[in-house]
């Protein structure tokens, strides 16, 4: 059995259904392949301890989703899409009962941080200030396609030449050292180091310091949102508009491999036999998984580099179900959406040092959030839902030991939240071994789509002047592997489609061809936005 279609995408996460919808924006046939049962890839809800408590089973908070000028253009409230936001984006609390607190307002966040040390607010207002004032020149760059040429000189227009000079030293920066210049308290010196372990870059590193600047930024400019009811809001919105387009997407339905003849795509092969003819082929996957379905057909020396493309630290999640709050000592942390569990900048580079030993912490490091404090819809009335999240070392028995792991994590949140082990009525632990059965992209729990180590953070995957091109006529990357890489914002297959119709418009000029991308006759339909 055969269908033709203009395009196939090989994944459903957001990446892999923004590439379809801007197939379908532009009058193209497409189809998404997805191999779970599920739509929506790493962006998913699912009742994982009891019935009745909703867990994002992967990401949850979604600040570059808000910032990003992807989702912007299309009307995804139309399709059920609404962000609830916390009375607070993030916190992170330590042992003498305060906590530094991430709001939307800065002047009332630079507030709290001089409440705690005097003159660390008003160093945070300055520094960030103006950034914030400039935003969308900013954004342009962290979040648009590679190169990023046009961001650039829009960020160096709106900053002139030395503030310009000075946002390349903060790309190039340690966070350790942003910090010792910025502030002389522990609080706010945690606080910061808290947000750039959201990536896998240790705030010794260079490159680090960005990475956690900019999340924080993020919190003043579009806030700390999560779609309300669960991630799948997000998901369902994008897969709704997509088949508004009249795009299609089939979960269930793996490819195995990539059809090529000669020296181009002519459809992909699912499991089963079934064959999908389109001469484009977008895959959400990473270089590993890119390999895997398409690898005897691409040149010897684009599978060496695609080879050398390195993975991010493994990841254990626990979700709780809880008959209370989590009642942390610190009270401006029940407000906060996401809250930074780990102690002092020292001891989340203690438990940073000894993963690169290959040990695991005693005291890890915790992401985790409380998405009930605003959106009570995820439990039954008067019940909530946590979860958190940490590194960890790469080894073969995560299987067996994540329950132990998870053992470490309640530790630590009852460290901060005495009584909080007494209020868990269910909990959910995903091993990095379950991560990836569940997506393979997530591979051994790598939640990143690869390391963002100075020399992958720029030329995602390969180095190369597109990214989302492959040697291979018409097939195409666009995932969170490629530039400008994770988070969920849509850049890469926004990137990878326009691509794709732009190498296809090309081929018709030099062909004289006015038809469309298969070679069906007639022209495509570009049809209206509903």
């Amino acid at each position: 059995m055969s269908r033709d279609y203009d395009a196939v995408v090989v994944g459903s996460g957001s990446n892999g259904l923004v590439a379809a919808i801007r197939m379908a924006e532009a009058g193209r046939s497409v189809l998404v392949c997805e191999a779970a049962p599920r739509l929506g890839g790493a962006v998913a809800t699912e009742e994982l301890t009891l019935p009745g408590f909703r867990h994002d089973v992967f990401s949850s908070v979604y600040p570059a989703a808000v910032a990003s000028p992807v989702f912007a253009s299309m009307p995804l409230d139309r399709f059920g899409l609404r962000w609830v936001h916390p009375g607070a984006a993030m916190a992170h609390p330590l042992d003498d009962g305060r906590a530094a607190v991430l709001y939307r307002d800065l002047d009332r966040t630079a507030a709290v941080l001089d409440d705690l040390r005097p003159g660390d607010g008003r160093a945070w207002r300055a520094f960030v200030g103006p950034y914030l004032e400039r935003f969308d020149a900013l954004r342009s760059v962290m979040l648009g396609a590679f190169p990023p040429v046009a961001g650039s000189l829009k960020l160096v227009a709106a900053l002139r030449l030395h503030g310009a000079m000075d946002f390349l030293r903060l790309v190039l920066l340690p966070a350790d050292v942003l910090a010792e210049q910025l502030f002389t308290g522990e609080h706010a010196t945690a606080w910061l180091h808290g947000s750039v372990m959201h990536g896998d870059v240790p705030a010794q590193d260079a490159g680090s310091a960005i990475a956690g600047v900019y999340l924080q930024l993020m919190g003043h400019a579009v806030g700390w949102p999560s779609p309300a009811g669960g991630a799948d809001g997000l998901s369902g919105a994008l897969v709704g508009y997509l088949a508004a387009l009249g795009g299609h997407a089939r979960a269930g339905a793996r490819v195995e491999r990539v059809l090529v003849a000669g020296d181009r795509v002519t459809g992909v092969g699912l499991v089963g036999g079934e064959t999908v003819r389109a001469p484009i082929v977008i895959g959400d996957v990473g270089p590993h998984g890119l390999l895997k379905l398409a690898g005897s057909s691409l040149p010897a020396s684009y599978t060496e580099r695609l080879a050398r493309f390195r993975p991010g630290p493994g990841t254990v999640k626990v979700d709780w179900a809880l008959s209370a709050p989590i009642p942390w000592t610190a009270k401006d942390v029940r407000q906060a959406g996401t809250v930074h569990v780990g102690g002092t900048a020292h001891e989340i580079n203690q438990a940073v040092s000894q993963l690169r030993l290959g040990e695991v912490p005693q005291r890890p490091f915790l992401l985790s959030g409380q998405q009930t404090v605003a959106d009570p819809s995820r439990a039954p009335a008067g019940r909530h839902t946590a979860w958190a999240y940490t590194r960890v070392p790469r080894r073969a028995d995560w299987a067996l030991e994540a329950g132990r792991h998870a053992d470490r994590i309640e530790a630590q949140i009852e460290r901060f939240a005495p009584g909080f082990s007494d209020l868990v009525l269910g909990r959910h632990v995903l091993s990095p071994p379950a991560m990836e059965a569940r997506d393979a992209n997530l591979i051994a729990g790598d939640v990143g789509g690869g390391s963002y180590a100075l020399d992958q953070l720029v030329f995602r995957p390969v180095p190369g002047l597109s990214p989302y091109r492959t040697p291979l006529r018409g097939l195409y990357l666009g995932s969170a592997s490629a530039f400008p890489g994770g988070a969920v914002h849509g850049v890469p297959g926004h990137a990878a489609a326009r691509a794709a119709l732009t190498d296809a418009r090309l081929r018709r000029v030099r062909s004289g061809d006015s038809r469309g991308i298969s070679g069906r006759s007639g022209r495509a339909r570009r049809p209206r936005r509903p």
